[in-house]
């Protein structure tokens, strides 16, 4: 098995962890939230913060919150609290990519209101108004694009007026870049699929023509809604043949150009590592969320 297979192999094939307690945010049986507990404190006498975790899967049907979980359960282990969101993804058969515009209205609606259904439930050690956001793959791309919803048109319907009060982002292997993504043609023409073709049902409304597609282009884009004036870190595996470096670096270099400093870290690997418990890179995830929060991950 060569390094990626062995890779993906090994994060995928972890055992599902059940979370303490599941809510909904909205009506759709999608829009659901997996909360993790901490097992122990992570700053001194004070509530842990709350990390909302996007699931990546190239926004595909079969790929669901399930196969983040035991990551999830790893981060809550080092101290935090962690709300696994659930969000609509393609609809018309496993191969559909997204849905235009239902996955985005579900990532503006978590981000909007999972911290405060956090508070409504009375978790336990659960500070809602410390929120660092992290996904891995298209979930990279929600954060990225959560974090940045003021920057987008007022005629929108996920604008916001001023930023999300949030300490930060951590994207993991994010497809942060939609332009660069498209001519690397990652995840095999993901990117097109969720900027919508089909019926709404079905994997997105109809994309039109390609003026339309321009348009969608720029509103789902992270790298155009450039700069968000919100910590952000990319963590990044070096070998990554899913979601390239080169997308992670197009990011980077469009936020320098914003006059934005995006840190990029490295790790060792490839796309899988940052999720899987078992490697060096879920633990510098750990340490780059408390880093965030101004707080030391336990161990």
């Amino acid at each position: 098995m060569c390094g990626a297979a062995a890779e993906e192999a090994s994060a995928l094939g972890l055992a599902p962890v059940a979370p303490d307690r599941t809510a909904a945010y909205g009506e759709h049986p999608d829009q659901v939230a997996d909360f993790y507990l901490p097992s122990r404190p992570l700053g001194v006498a004070r509530p842990a913060p709350l990390v909302l975790l996007f699931h990546g899967g190239a926004w595909r049907a079969p790929y669901d919150r399930r196969h983040v979980s035991p990551f999830a359960a790893f981060l809550a282990g080092r101290g935090l609290a962690v709300a696994s969101v659930e969000y609509r993804r393609g609809g018309a058969g496993p191969a559909r990519a997204g849905r235009w515009p239902e996955t985005f209205d579900d990532i503006a609606a978590a981000v909007d209101t999972v911290p405060g259904l956090a508070r409504e439930l009375g978790l336990p050690g659960v500070d809602p108004d410390r929120v660092v956001l992290t996904g891995h793959s298209a979930g990279g791309h929600a954060v990225l694009w959560a974090a940045a919803r003021h920057r987008l048109p007022s005629g929108t319907p996920w604008h916001l007026s001023s930023p999300s009060p949030l300490r930060g982002v951590v994207a993991l292997a994010p497809i942060a870049d939609l332009v660069t993504a498209r001519a690397l043609d990652v995840c095999s023409g993901a990117v097109d699929e969720l900027l919508g073709e089909g019926d709404s049902e079905g994997g997105g409304s109809d994309r039109g023509d390609g003026d339309e597609l321009t348009v969608r282009l720029g509103l789902a884009d992270p790298a155009a809604l450039l700069p968000t004036a919100i910590p952000t870190t990319i963590v990044q595996g070096g070998t990554d043949i899913d979601v390239p470096p080169a997308v992670a670096d197009a990011f980077a270099a469009a936020a320098a150009r914003a006059g934005e400093h995006v840190r990029l870290v490295r790790t060792e690997g490839g796309h899988f590592p940052p999720i899987d418990p078992t490697t060096p890179a879920a633990h510098t995830v750990a340490e780059e969320i408390a880093r965030l929060v101004g707080a030391h991950p336990a161990t």
